[in-house]
């Protein structure tokens, strides 16, 4: 980690590029004792197949909770049935196709394949047998959102389900801190302490701050974030970033304010952000970014104040050889 000198203690490290994204893959299936690829429309189920399902359906309680969406013949899961839908290999919600076994055991299609096409549960292969009988329930039932603990208090058709959690308001935030792969989540209070506990970050209160950044070697923070600092402003709380990094060949920095909550309470304030020296001054203002967006994508489209280098040395004044720089900023709330 770079140390960088100043006030406040504020430090820089080195900034973590590394996501991983999975799409979805796309099956062929094989039918038993067949070389050769095709799908299969339709599927046989097994007598003890429909017999379980009957009998998990006797067990369905008939309601349309006052918050659910008005959907025509929805069904209240129950646990038995919710454990129908979870996936042996994977414990995931199955969604369509969902595949059986010649004994009528059923896994999601993502699984098929990490099986190698054998039933995790008795061994026999797949084959391209579906569970029709499982899909048609599936399209009947409500479920709960999975935040329902943090709040959420609708239900959803079963596959409408995954498509509401991704954008959830009450889903979970990731940790705001941009110098190291922090892989913690939570409400903005338990964020909060852990940043304070974890990160060591700087807390502050109020709605004006005035920052120096010192660094006496300027070269060595190519790609460099000092620590961070979290702001108490009208009951809510801000996230200050100030980084360097190349924009394109040209090494430049960067301040920018990230609010912790959802996009739509961000839109409520704006701030700005002023740095200057030797009778010069830059000025930023701008609305400040959820935390919903990730630092990344924030810092990459540029929304926040960009200095380059060569204006960044001559606000520090003396030899141009040592970066100082003060960032002064305010927050306020639009009416």
């Amino acid at each position: 980690m770079d140390s960088c000198e100043g006030f406040g203690m504020f430090e820089c490290d080195s900034w973590p590029f590394r996501f991983r994204e999975t799409e979805p893959s796309e099956l062929s299936l094989m039918a038993p004792g067949s070389s050769i690829c095709k799908e299969v429309p339709e599927l046989l189920i097994t007598d003890m197949e429909s017999l379980t399902i009957s009998e998990e359906l006797e067990n369905f309680q008939l309601s349309k909770p006052s918050n659910a969406p008005n959907v025509p013949g929805a069904i209240s899961a129950t646990n038995g049935v919710r454990e129908l839908l979870e996936c042996p290999v994977c414990t995931m919600s199955m969604y369509p196709p969902i595949h059986q076994c010649p004994n009528g055991h059923t896994l999601c299609s993502n699984c098929k394949v990490r099986v190698h096409n054998h039933c995790p549960t008795c061994r026999y292969e797949l084959g391209n047998i579906r569970c029709l009988a499982l899909e048609k329930v599936a399209e009947s039932l409500e479920l709960p959102c999975r935040y329902q603990s943090l709040g959420c208090p609708v239900m959803f058709p079963y596959y409408s389900k995954l498509k509401h959690e991704y954008l959830c308001r009450f889903r979970p935030y990731n940790c705001p801190y941009a110098g190291s792969e922090c892989l913690v989540s939570g409400d903005i209070p338990s964020l909060i302490a852990h940043l304070k506990n974890d990160h060591k970050v700087d807390m502050h209160y109020g709605c004006t701050f005035n920052h120096r950044y010192v660094k006496s070697n300027f070269q060595e923070v190519e790609n460099a974030t000092w620590m961070l600092t979290v702001f108490n402003c009208f009951g809510q709380h801000f996230c200050l970033h100030f980084e360097a990094f190349l924009l394109g060949l040209a090494p430049v920095y960067m301040a920018f304010l990230r609010f912790m909550g959802d996009d739509n309470e961000a839109k409520n304030y704006s701030y700005s952000l002023e740095v200057g020296g030797n009778g010069r001054k830059l000025i930023w203002q701008g609305v400040p970014r959820s935390i919903r967006d990730s630092h990344r994508k924030v810092r990459d489209s540029y929304d926040g104040l960009v200095i380059h280098r060569s204006m960044a040395l001559f606000f520090s004044g003396g030899n141009r050889q040592e970066l100082k720089l003060r960032v002064t900023g305010r927050i306020w709330k639009e009416h």
